[in-house]
């Protein structure tokens, strides 16, 4: 009999907690670190050489980070673009519990999270930590009009409300970082390929927007808000915190800085420091600078004598955009996606395995690799865990707790389900080596695409063996209906319940739509053929 993810997962919430003891003996033995989350946009698992060794983008300041602590082989996000994954992020919840069952939300997009939901940033300060969220936010902001209301979507959340003029950037903005867990904000509303094209502080825009500029979509601008500044605005603004909080964080006030960078996400721009560096093209120049960006934060923390006492995590949020150019990547013998299948988008590995290090001086062995599946959305219940805390019924209920592997102890009751979804919204789970896609496509951007390639001739499922087969060659679906069968009936389970942890059930925000309908393929679309789709 094949047990299913779901009980799986009950098991190790279990077992984790059996294996630990009390919380208080936890928390006197770990203490409170800092805590500082970096998330790349849009960089490939093989875009970082420590996991890439054939990499030729060097990411040596990421690279220190792995070399003096841990990487992941197996983490992932929920999704496989931007504003899903963060959800998943701070609330530790699946964003398909929300509105958002597909895309990404806009710049002028309605708030995704719950005015009464608990973040991870909202936990920590409950356990003394100041917050700090500084980068791309993308998870939606009411923003205030001049007739004194505020902006209404009409339920369009892949773009969001577009008349950006009518906004009022000199009042107060309301559901954003601040009103949801952070102390401090200072970033940008959305990616930096959507208005408006303007930097926020706390609630307030540093500058009115009285411009119009493109960076790829037109939209109102601060005149001095270039993107090409922006990244580097972000590094110096986490460094500039660290330098503030250091002395509270050695007198046992510690601090969490939540760091989404906007780069390597279109628009793809280097600064001149860095342009032509890569010898490969602006991408790979503008993940090198990303990776620098990564080193300042590193060489703050040396600086402020905190990196004893921090635990700092850099990821990506999917995996390496088309916009890249991928082939042109491939021409200088460089695989952004690794082994694995698949890009930015999709429903495949590349998708949505991303790079994953934790540096944890003292508490995590230097040089470390672990196999153990992790996501994203596990960040609350480890920090949790850490300071020997217990979340409450309504927050974190898909996150799950990782602390064992970061501690080399044993991790045979972890985590062996996860949940993944492509842009589109078609649904990924994985049990153990086994992954299930519930479309027969790549659910995103490369072929077969949904809506462009005829799908007809292939198989509804895919079903995978990741140990035998991880860059998904072979559709083994046909060969193994009862494992399919109980792996949908698992998902099914925890969609119904609202959560895939122990607890109470909960209620998602929707209903849960657990097989999308496949488009027709536009005229001209070609047939996909074939098992090995």
């Amino acid at each position: 009999m094949i047990q299913s993810p779901l009980l799986r997962l009950h098991f190790a919430a279990l077992a984790v907690t059996a294996a630990f003891g009390s919380p208080a003996l936890l928390a006197d033995d770990l203490g409170k670190p800092n805590i500082v989350f970096i998330l790349a946009d849009d960089q490939g698992y093989g875009d970082v050489t420590a996991l890439n060794s054939n990499g030729k983008i060097p990411t040596p300041n990421i690279d220190r980070i792995a070399r003096e602590g841990m990487f992941f082989t197996d983490a992932h996000t929920s999704s496989s673009v931007c504003t899903p994954t963060r959800y998943s992020v701070v609330t530790g919840r699946y964003h398909w519990r929300t509105r958002l069952q597909n895309g990404v939300l806009g710049g002028f997009s309605r708030p995704l999270i719950d005015a009464d939901r608990l973040t991870v940033a909202g936990f920590l300060k409950g356990q003394g930590y100041h917050t700090s969220c500084v980068g791309k936010w993308h998870l939606g902001l009411d923003w205030p009009l001049k007739n004194g209301q505020v902006a209404d979507d009409a339920g369009d959340f892949s773009k969001g409300y577009e008349d950006g003029w009518k906004v009022d950037y000199t009042a107060p903005i309301q559901h954003g970082p601040v009103d949801l867990g952070f102390d401090r904000f200072f970033g940008i509303s959305a990616s930096l390929d959507m208005p408006p094209y303007v930097f926020i502080r706390d609630r307030v825009p540093t500058e009115v927007a009285t411009v119009e500029k493109a960076f790829f979509r037109k939209g109102p601008a601060g005149a001095d808000f270039e993107a090409v500044d922006v990244l580097p605005a972000f590094a110096k603004e986490a460094v500039s915190i660290i330098a503030d909080r250091a002395e509270a964080a050695k007198k046992g006030d510690p601090f969490f800085i939540y760091l989404p960078f906007n780069a390597p996400h279109t628009p793809i721009v280097p600064t001149p420091e860095w342009k032509g560096k890569s010898g490969i093209n602006d991408y790979a120049d503008f993940t090198m600078q990303v990776d620098a960006s990564v080193g300042q934060v590193l060489a703050a923390l040396d600086e402020h004598g905190l990196a004893g006492n921090t635990l700092l995590i850099f990821t990506t949020d999917n995996g390496c955009s088309p916009a890249a150019n991928i082939p042109g990547l491939q021409a200088a013998g460089h695989e952004p996606s690794y082994i694995y299948r698949g890009h930015k988008a999709d429903i495949f590995e590349g998708g949505h395995r991303v790079p994953f290090v934790v540096r944890w001086p003292g508490k995590i062995a230097p040089g470390s690799k672990s196999d153990q599946l992790i996501g994203q959305i596990d960040l609350m219940a480890t920090c949790a865990e850490i300071l020997g805390a217990k979340l409450p019924d309504t927050a974190g209920e898909d996150s799950v707790s990782f602390l064992p592997a970061l501690l080399g102890q044993d991790t045979s009751g972890m985590r062996t389900g996860i949940v993944s979804q492509s842009i589109n919204g078609s649904f990924a789970i994985r049990d153990g080596v086994w992954k299930l896609c519930l479309c027969p496509g790549s659910g995103g951007w490369s072929a077969p695409k949904p809506g462009k390639d005829d799908v007809s001739g292939l198989p509804e499922v895919q079903l995978y063996d990741l140990a035998a087969d991880p860059g998904e060659t072979k559709n083994l679906a046909p060969e193994h209906p009862d494992r399919i069968a109980a792996m949908k009936a698992s998902l099914a389970s925890l969609i119904e319940r609202g959560r895939s942890t122990p607890g109470p059930d909960l209620k998602n925000d929707v209903p849960i739509e657990m097989i999308k309908p496949h488009p027709a393929p536009k005229a001209g679309g070609k047939k996909a053929a074939g098992r090995k789709n």
